[in-house]
């Protein structure tokens, strides 16, 4: 998993926002973006912990 999740679902998200929305679209996709890594990186390192 490592940190390379964020920057690739942040990017994603900058071009599908500025796709749909213009620059207006491409900030909140890419805040979206980034959110969403940050939940997923933080769940898998919930979920590596609990297995032990």
């Amino acid at each position: 998993m490592g940190c390379l999740p964020l920057p690739i679902l942040f990017v994603l998200g900058f071009f599908m926002g500025r796709a749909v929305g213009g620059n207006g679209g491409a900030a909140w996709g890419a805040g979206i973006g980034l959110a969403v890594g940050v939940v997923l990186a933080a769940a898998f390192v919930w979920l590596v912990r609990r297995r032990r």
